[in-house]
Order: structure tokens, then C-alpha cells, then sequence
């Protein structure tokens, strides 16, 4: 049995982050803003993490396929060709270069690209997630 729980954890996590950081006060010391910031980015990765590593696992015992590969960029391509990701694979790949670009970029830029795809990335591994799973996120058993 496939354990989704670190997937729904971590995707509500980022989901109340991210609201935090989108209602952010802007009078708020510049240091308290970067650090909701950066705390959006590391939800970000952890849940994207969690994300592939599950689907991985969905495909293999859930859609009975032998061959997944390990990545996360073929696999995503694999899930696509099987029906199982929301909107078009650009989207998803543009999600994991913004994964990849956050852990190697010290300027912040990356991290600013990475913040203006959140709303999406969230919406699509919460329709993502209850397609894996018969329930949202946030009804985790």
C-alpha cells in the first residue's frame, strides 16, 4: 500500500505558506518578508520531492507498470503518457526545472520564478494528488 500522507502533509504545508507569503504585510522588516519567502521555496522543494517520489511509486503498484524510471523528468513524461497529470507536460517540466534551479541559485531570481509558478504548481499537485488518491489533500486519512 502506497503511503501519500508526506505528499498531503507537505502540499498543505506549502498551500498555507504560500498564503501566508501571497498576504504578506509589506511593511514588514525586510528580513521577516525573505524569510516567509525562502520558507515557501523549501515547502516548495519538499513537496516536489515528495511528489515524484510518490508518483513513482503510483505508477509501479497502482498502474502495474514495470519499467518507471528514476527521474523525475522521464517519470513525468511516463505519467503524462498514462493520463495522470493535470494540464500539459511543459507546465510540469517548467516545475521541475524550477525545483532544480532553487537548490543552485544563491541570487534569488530563481526563486522568484519558482514563486510565480506556486499558484499553479499547487492547484495542479492538489488535482494531481486526489487523482492518485479519491480525496484532496487536506482529507488525508
Amino acid at each position: 500500500m502506497i503511503d501519500y500522507s508526506k505528499f498531503a502533509q507537505s502540499l498543505n504545508h506549502l498551500r498555507a505558506q504560500f498564503e501566508n507569503y501571497r498576504t504578506l504585510d509589506p511593511d514588514l522588516p525586510p528580513l521577516i518578508q525573505e524569510a516567509v519567502k525562502e520558507s515557501v521555496i523549501q515547502r516548495f522543494e519538499t513537496t516536489w520531492d515528495c511528489l515524484w517520489k510518490v508518483l513513482k511509486r503510483h505508477l509501479q503498484e497502482e498502474i502495474g507498470l514495470a519499467d518507471v524510471p528514476n527521474g523525475p523528468k522521464p517519470l513525468l513524461r511516463l505519467a503524462h503518457e498514462n493520463r495522470l497529470l493535470p494540464g500539459d507536460i511543459d507546465r510540469w517540466l517548467a516545475y521541475a526545472d524550477a525545483r532544480i534551479a532553487t537548490s543552485h541559485d544563491y541570487s534569488g531570481r530563481k526563486a522568484a520564478d519558482a514563486l510565480e509558478q506556486m499558484a499553479s504548481f499547487i492547484a495542479d499537485a492538489t488535482t494531481l494528488y486526489q487523482a492518485m488518491t479519491g480525496h484532496p489533500p487536506d482529507e488525508a486519512p
